[in-house]
């Protein structure tokens, strides 16, 4: 584990970020609160481009709660059946689906409490949904951005909580909201996980990390 940067290369190292990408996004195709949140449960233990072939022709009809329980929970199972664990996934999110209805009027909830209490959301689920839509600096911690979290020094922890408590910690406040989408980008096509690609990395020149590519 990479001892903690201190405040002036974190400063330096998100004003490179900002910089470089601005209004980073989500790559989970979504049209509203209620489709992100799906999308987001859909996609644990799978790819995003994986969950986007299978919501996109179902977003296009389905996009309320409402709509989900009109669809039926064999319907919603072939929908996503391309998607790993899709018959657990599916159940989760026509459960989901069922309460939102009774419990929230179709409304999907802007409480992290509430969130999670819904079935098949868990923390960083509900932190994604928290941060994209409600734009809140919510922390969604993800294994690209525990793994790089720990390479570089940006946010150490032994676990994704302690991950998270240091990137709220740490990482100065006007980079708070975007912070995620920027580390898991740059963990995702930048700082992967056997080889990253040091030769192309924004940061390389701030970066503690030993065993730098070429």
């Amino acid at each position: 584990m990479a001892k903690q940067l201190d405040y002036h290369l974190m400063r330096a190292i998100f004003t490179r970020f900002q910089a470089a990408e601005p209004e980073p996004k989500g790559e989970l195709h979504h049209t509203n609160a209620y489709t992100l949140l799906v999308a987001v449960a859909l996609s644990a233990q799978a790819t995003d481009i994986g969950v986007n072939k299978a919501t996109m022709p179902l977003f296009a009809t389905v996009d309320t709660p409402q709509k989900m329980l009109d669809l039926g929970l064999d319907g919603l199972t072939d929908a996503i059946k391309s998607i790993g664990l899709f018959r657990t996934k599916a159940k989760n999110v026509f459960r989901m689906a069922q309460i939102l209805v009774d419990d929230y009027a179709g409304i999907v909830p802007s409480s992290r409490a509430a969130l999670q209490s819904l079935p098949g959301v868990g923390r960083k689920t509900a932190n994604v949904v928290l941060n994209m839509w409600f734009h809140m600096p919510a922390q969604a911690v993800d294994t690209h951005i525990f793994r790089i979290g720990n390479r570089t020094g940006i946010c150490p922890g032994r676990d994704v909580d302690a991950v998270e408590r240091a990137i709220e910690d740490h990482i100065p406040s006007e980079f708070q909201h975007h912070a995620h989408h920027w580390l898991i980008l740059h963990g995702r096509y930048v700082c992967i996980a056997r080889k990253p690609k040091c030769g192309i990395c924004l940061i390389r020149d701030l970066c503690p990390y030993e065993d730098k590519t070429i």
